[in-house]
């Protein structure tokens, strides 16, 4: 049967002000009752901007995007290290404050132990079935048991060395050919150390979890082709629309629409991933259950492997699936973004690369490579991965916690569902924490009684990995795949700016994620024998 266009027209009318008359007065009703309970509290909330009915401060942050710089822009004009911005009806809550911090992530932690639900993570976590992005539940507390357990323990990191190992020698081997083969090459000597860097990370990923290096043809030259470097870039995609405030995570009726754009790109990298893992996923399932593996040598093999009390597999193929999804964003975007920024501000500062060099060559010497066992004495390198995560963070806010309950922090209201944003920029670069806060100065982090330099910041004056009892389980890894791959970079090779360029530009993307511009592209010479660079 065929339609007038007028009578289609007027069937999506009628559509729309059905819609809006059931969903309008109920959004009321909530923001309404949402106010009185406040008054009732006779508590106030963080200062902010004052919101609009209904939509709040959706307005204006649509208007200045990217959101991040809006909201911190907003916090440096009221002066205040924590604020409330409500989008819709949830009240957003940024901090700036390394004591306020604390207040939310130690002496109230039980209150914020949750994540709130948006349309990426449902996507990424295939309904939640993950353990960094899941809300509070049943669900993430055995997710987290098992990362703690059985995957990221000290006993398992130890177990997996060997793999780390392999491309730890892989990435020399790999820069070394960039810099001293095809001499008559235009860009001879030029390395690309973000592909450098990413690529050592998801490298890593693929070896744990699957004990591959390529899902393609293996590249003579030990750098990724194709099918790895879509792989990496999916998971980028992912990692820039996990939280990137999104319209419909605060009207949820309005989801189905995708007026950002961002379900699709989510949904299409989503896909890319899948489509490189499923097939593997689904062999190694069939090998196990038909008796054709019965050891364990990676990650996957470990997942497949748990039972639980009545000895049936503890994780289904759908969780397995989303948690490595969720793993592998987790290990290619902090320690990759890290050594890009390091090793770029280092060229920028000479004196910091002579420094660097010669802690190295006092503490490997150049008759071999560094190793994991010598990252506890690498003081001023581990300084210089402290100040680029300081200074240079991926994303501008942590992963954000949802109050269980009302309560009260710095004096504050903070209402049941608020989302907390603890700033990765405002706390890295707090005026009133740091001095000179712009400014790439690793030796800020060394202590004077010369004791060991680790990554993690207890006291929240930065934010390397996330603390609580939503702490990070890969402490140890993300470390490791940080220090190791910086400290064969600069222990490897000498660094400088290409020919004619005096000082590289640290100019920062506009996007959602906070990289460098451009792609960190300098020139690199060897400075070992060319025997420790085989690979």
């Amino acid at each position: 049967m065929a339609y007038e266009p007028s009578f289609l027209l007027s069937y999506l009318y009628l559509f729309w002000a059905s819609l809006l008359a059931i969903v309008i007065p109920f959004t009321i009703i909530k923001v309404i009752r949402s106010h009185l309970i406040e008054k009732s509290k006779n508590s106030t909330l963080p200062p902010g901007p004052k919101p609009w009915p209904i939509a709040g401060n959706l307005p204006e942050m649509l208007a200045n995007k990217p959101a991040s710089r809006w909201i911190h822009n907003l916090m440096e004009e009221m002066n205040t290290g924590i604020a409330c911005i409500r989008l819709g009806n949830v009240h957003v809550i940024p901090v700036t404050c390394p004591t306020i911090a604390r207040e939310f992530l130690k002496k109230h932690d039980a209150a914020f132990l949750s994540r709130p639900r948006s349309m990426a993570t449902d996507i990424v976590t295939s309904g939640y079935l993950t353990t960094a992005l899941t809300p509070f539940g049943e669900q993430w507390k055995k997710m987290k048991k098992i990362m703690v357990t059985n995957l990221l323990s000290p006993l398992k990191h130890q177990w997996l060395q060997g793999k780390r190992n392999e491309e730890a020698d892989n990435l020399m081997f790999y820069i070394y050919n960039k810099c001293c083969k095809d001499v008559n090459h235009d860009n001879h000597g030029v390395v690309n150390v973000r592909t450098a860097a990413t690529h050592y990370c998801a490298n890593v990923f693929r070896k744990l979890i699957f004990n591959t290096r390529y899902f393609g043809k293996v590249m003579e030259d030990g750098g990724p082709g194709f099918e790895e470097e879509e792989h990496v870039h999916a998971a980028f995609v992912l990692l820039k629309y996990i939280y990137a405030f999104s319209v419909s995570d605060y009207f949820p009726w309005l989801g189905g629409f995708d007026l950002d754009g961002h379900k699709r790109k989510l949904e299409n990298a989503k896909r890319v991933m899948e489509k490189y893992h499923d097939p593997i996923i689904h062999e190694r399932i069939k090998e196990w259950n038909d008796g054709l593996k019965t050891v364990e040598e990676d990650l996957l093999d470990v997942m497949i492997s748990l039972k639980d009390v009545n000895n049936n597999p503890l994780l289904t193929m759908k969780e397995i699936k989303a948690q490595i999804t969720e793993l592998m964003i987790e290990m290619v975007d902090n320690p990759s973004n890290a050594i890009e920024w390091a090793v770029a501000e280092m060229i920028n500062q000479p004196e910091l690369l002579e420094r660097a060099t010669k802690e190295l060559d006092s503490v490997v010497g150049k008759e071999r490579l560094v190793q994991e066992s010598d990252i506890h004495k690498l003081n001023f390198v581990k300084a210089c991965a402290r100040e680029a995560f300081r200074l240079h963070p991926i994303v501008a806010f942590n992963v954000p916690h949802v109050s269980m309950n009302d309560t009260k922090v710095g004096n504050y209201l903070i209402p049941k569902g608020s989302h907390v944003l603890l700033s990765r920029i405002g706390l890295g670069r707090n005026p009133k924490v740091w001095s000179d806060p712009h400014k790439f100065k690793p030796e800020r982090h060394l202590k004077s009684d010369g004791s060991d330099v680790v990554l993690v910041e207890p006291d929240l004056k930065f934010i390397s990995f996330s603390t609580g009892r939503r702490s990070c389980p890969g402490v140890t890894l993300g470390t490791t795949m940080t220090i190791m791959p910086l400290a064969r970079l600069l222990h490897g090779f000498s660094w400088s700016a290409p020919p004619n360029v005096s000082s590289l530009d640290l100019t920062v993307s506009n996007g959602g994620m906070l990289l460098a511009k451009k792609p960190l592209e300098v020139v690199a010479k060897p400075r070992l024998a060319a025997k420790l660079y085989s690979g």
